[in-house]
C-alpha cells in the first residue's frame, strides 16, 4: 500500500496556533473539522488565509485540513495562512521565492504586550495627582 503525500506544518499568529496539513486533492478547506465558510463567517478572514494558495495557483489542487486553537477569528486565519504557507514550501520548494516576495513566509511577531506592576495595564497610568 502507497502513502499519499501529506504536507504537515504549524503556523503561529498573536496567541493563536494552526497544525496544517496540506494533500493533493481538489481544494476541499476544513478547518476544525468544519468546512471554511461555516468556521469563518467573516469573508475578508477566509480571503486572508487563501492569499497563499491564490498566489502560488494551487488552489484547486491541495486539500487543506486544519485544527486550530486560541486567540480570535483574525489571529486565527493569520495562523493558517502561515502553516499553509510552510506547508507549500515543503511541497515545493521553488514556491518559497514567491511567497517570501510577499511577505508570507515570515511569522508576524506582534504579539499582546504584557500588563506593567504598578501601572493600570500594559500603558496605561493610575492617574496622577499633585494634591
Amino acid at each position: 500500500m502507497e502513502k499519499e503525500n501529506v504536507y504537515y506544518a504549524t503556523g503561529k499568529r498573536k496567541s493563536s496556533i494552526a497544525r496544517t496539513w496540506l494533500k493533493p486533492g481538489n481544494g476541499e478547506i476544513t478547518v476544525n473539522g468544519r468546512h471554511v465558510d461555516d468556521y469563518f463567517k467573516i469573508g475578508s478572514a477566509k480571503a486572508f488565509l487563501l492569499q497563499p494558495l491564490v498566489l502560488t495557483n494551487t488552489i484547486g489542487s491541495f486539500d487543506v485540513k486544519v485544527r486550530v486553537s486560541g486567540g480570535g477569528f483574525s489571529g486565527q486565519a493569520g495562523a493558517i495562512r502561515h502553516g499553509i504557507t510552510k506547508a507549500l514550501i515543503i511541497s515545493d520548494s521553488d514556491l518559497r521565492q514567491a511567497l517570501k516576495k510577499a511577505g508570507y513566509v515570515r511569522r508576524d511577531p506582534r504579539t499582546k504586550e504584557r500588563k506593567k506592576y504598578g501601572q493600570k495595564g500594559a500603558r496605561a497610568r493610575f492617574q496622577f495627582s499633585k494634591r
